[in-house]
Formats: structure tokens, C-alpha cells, sequence
């Protein structure tokens, strides 16, 4: 596969993910590239090549290809299994492009319609498609109203993208959407002034251990042993094969002289916040994890402090106002963080202020401001996506250890 992919989750009605769209740098629009040159094919050896598990963790692939490259150059290597064939265009437009579409689904694949005005209700194409996916931006809802049931009744799932917020979000779905693309889950869904509850507090104190210079195994332990789930997932995190794959670590006391305190506080920043945020969708935590690795790295990189690990820190409370819903002002005056890590998320550090427009690039596959961003940091492109390809794969791997007890959200 490639290395300068951006992917966005798509989630299901109970906000779990369903898929992830890859978006291609090297493909106009986002679609999968052509073939690469010979010099293309050294870079991407060179700078961290992912295949569709590292990227998707298991989950479908949603992936766009030109009307070019589905009749003559349909790549033989993808898995009907994990891929999901996107059009960007009506396959009935010629009968190249039909037939072409009609051998892929016989192929076993499952084609999805980009149609951002739902017009395909009325057209002949729609029998063979599987799904279409609608431009919540671009079309009101009540004309989304009046159409949905000509696909409903063509056994035809919908998704509704460019979904932003939670109000969207409870439209589309009462709307009956089934599948929803957008970083609605990312906002808040509501900013109520309120304290954190008195039970989460054993966390708040781990949180405040993790951003301190200081490291109190025995104040650690106590805080930990209080809670039987926090003890359980602790030593889960660490003997993840992705962070340690020689030794059986039975205790907290076993593990600091295994990983050393750096890392010790980032897993207890990492169960804080896993827990912080139990009634939120997961994809919200897996977010938060890609972003800690992924400033984590950028931050030894650039050689900046790791003891607190405050790349790790920053990356992995900067969605903070969305699990609490809550101002992030309000937020870190109830956390015992440096005022470091305080400063970086209310905006005020101009290195980590980089790093969260980097990310959000990323996430949004907006490459110009990648280029940007990397400009600012005086760090070359490809490494950057290195590093976030990094992140995704370490993400990917702690979200299987903990999404076993993960809770399920309420829906909202």
C-alpha cells in the first residue's frame, strides 16, 4: 500500500466505527493513486508503507477510485472482504465504466455512490449499489426526508457525511441514516459548567502524577490499588506485545524497573483518561491515543522535554472538552497539571500549537497544511508521516487491549 494516507472513521448508529475512508495524498481527490514511479516506490519502501490492517484495524476500508482506474488498472490485490469500492461518479455515465463496476461486484466487492444531492433516488444505477453517501452540508434535511425511503426500499444503506456535531448527528439518525462520517464525536455535546464527579477523582490524582517531575511509586500504587479495574488494565497496557514482548510484568513495581518512569506515566495518564471518558464513544479515546504517540515522537524528534513524557500529555488530553463536555479553561482548572501542559491546551504554546494543527491536518487529510505545518517545524513531510503512520499502529494496538472493557456508550 502507501504511506501518505489520511483516513476518517465512519460510525454506526451506536457511534461504534464501521469503516475507515482512506484518502490518498498521491490520488487526485483523495482516490486510490495510479501506479507509483520507480523513485515514487523507493519513498514509500523508505518512509513506513502500512497495508489496510495497520491503517483499519480490522475494520472495513472505504476507498476511492477514478473511473479510469476501475476499467482498466482495478488493483487485484484488495480483499472484497475488508474493501469497499467508493464511485465518485454514476457508473452508468458509460458502459465502460458500468461493466466494469458489474465485474467488481461480482468480484465479491460491495460498491458505495458518492452523491452529495441524493439524486441517484430516481436513477437507474441505484440497484447496483450498496450504499450512498450523502453531503450533509450540501442538501437540507427535509429533502433528505422526502427522498430516504426511495433507498430505503432499494435495500440501499445511507451515510450521511460531513456530520459536525451532535445535533446533525441525532437528525441524520432520526432521519434514519445508518452511517454517519464526521468528527461529531470529537465536540462537545453540550459545555455545562460542572465539576468532575467526586468518583473520578482517583483519576484526576493520576492524571496530576503523570505531568509531575516527581515520581511517588508508593502515592501511584495507593491511588491504583483503590480500584480493581484500574489495576487489571494497567497491567493489560503493559503487557501489550506492542510495548513489551519479553517479559510477564505482575506488578507496578516490576514494571517501573522494566519501562523506567517515563513510560510509567504515560500508561497512568493513558487509564486515566481511558476511564475519564468511559460513556463517550471509543473512537474519541482512539483518537486521543494516535495523538499521544503521535506528539510523543514529534516531541523527542525535536528533543524537547520527555521527563514528563508533556508531548504524550498534551496529545492525549487535547480532546478533553469533548469527553467531558466542558471548556477546556474549566477543564484545567480542576486537573493537577503543569503549567505546561496546561498552557499547551489552552492554546498558548506556539510549538504545541503546531502540533494540533498538524494533526487535525492529518486527520482531515488537508496535505497543504501538512506542508505547512511542516515548513513551521522545520521537519521534513515524509518523516511527519511517518511518525503519525506510527501512531496509528500503536493506537490500533491499544485500543484492542482495551475495547474488550470498554463500555458501550448511551445512546444520546
Amino acid at each position: 500500500m502507501f504511506a501518505f494516507i489520511a483516513r476518517q472513521p465512519i460510525l454506526d448508529r451506536d457511534k461504534d466505527v464501521f469503516a475507515y475512508e482512506l484518502l490518498f495524498r498521491d490520488g487526485k481527490g483523495g482516490t486510490f493513486p495510479e501506479p507509483p514511479s520507480e523513485k515514487a516506490k523507493g519513498l514509500i519502501e523508505q518512509f513506513n508503507p502500512l497495508g489496510l490492517d495497520d491503517l483499519s484495524a480490522e475494520k472495513k476500508s472505504f476507498i476511492s477510485f477514478s473511473a479510469e482506474t476501475l476499467v482498466s488498472r482495478f488493483p487485484t490485490n484488495l480483499n472484497p472482504e475488508q474493501v469497499v469500492v467508493e464511485l465518485g461518479e454514476n457508473p452508468y455515465k458509460e458502459s465502460g465504466l458500468r461493466e466494469a463496476c458489474e465485474h467488481i461486484k461480482q468480484l465479491g466487492f460491495k460498491l458505495a455512490l458518492d452523491d452529495p444531492m441524493m439524486l441517484s433516488g430516481n436513477h437507474e444505477a441505484l440497484p447496483l449499489v450498496d450504499i450512498v453517501k450523502v453531503d450533509i452540508s450540501k442538501i437540507r434535511l427535509e429533502q433528505a426526508h422526502k427522498r430516504i425511503s426511495q433507498f430505503t426500499d432499494a435495500n440501499v444503506q445511507l451515510i450521511a457525511n460531513n456530520v459536525n456535531d451532535y445535533d446533525v448527528f441525532n437528525d441524520c439518525r432520526d432521519l434514519g441514516f445508518d452511517f454517519f462520517q464526521g468528527y461529531f464525536f470529537a465536540s462537545p455535546t453540550a459545555r455545562i459548567a460542572r465539576e468532575i464527579p467526586a468518583s473520578k477523582m482517583s483519576l484526576v490524582e493520576l492524571m496530576g502524577e503523570s505531568s509531575s517531575e516527581k515520581f511517588d511509586l508508593s502515592r501511584i500504587n495507593g491511588i491504583i490499588e483503590r480500584d480493581a479495574a484500574l489495576s487489571y488494565l494497567l497491567l493489560k497496557f503493559i503487557n501489550n506485545p506492542t510495548v513489551n514482548k519479553r517479559y510477564k510484568i505482575t506488578s507496578l513495581k516490576h514494571a517501573l524497573t522494566y519501562m523506567g518512569e517515563v513510560e510509567i506515566k504515560k500508561f497512568i495518564a493513558l487509564l486515566s483518561l481511558t476511564h475519564l471518558g468511559s460513556d463517550k464513544p471509543l473512537e474519541l479515546i482512539h483518537m486521543s491515543l494516535v495523538r499521544a504517540k503521535f506528539f510523543d515522537l514529534l516531541t523527542q524528534h525535536r528533543k524537547r522535554q520527555t521527563n514528563p513524557p508533556i508531548g504524550f500529555l498534551v496529545g492525549l488530553f487535547s480532546l478533553l472538552d469533548a469527553l467531558l463536555d466542558q471548556d477546556m479553561l474549566d477543564i484545567v482548572k480542576q486537573l493537577p497539571l503543569t503549567d505546561t501542559v496546561n498552557d499547551a491546551l489552552l492554546g498558548k504554546s506556539s510549538e504545541f500549537n503546531h502540533y494540533l494543527s498538524l494533526v487535525r491536518a492529518f486527520e482531515s487529510a488537508l496535505w497543504m497544511n501538512v506542508i505547512k505545518q511542516s515548513k513551521a517545524l522545520d521537519t521534513d513531510q515524509k518523516l511527519l508521516h511517518s511518525l503519525y503512520n506510527q501512531a496509528i499502529v500503536w493506537g490500533n494496538s491499544v485500543r484492542a487491549t482495551i475495547s474488550s472493557h470498554y463500555p458501550r456508550p448511551l445512546l444520546n
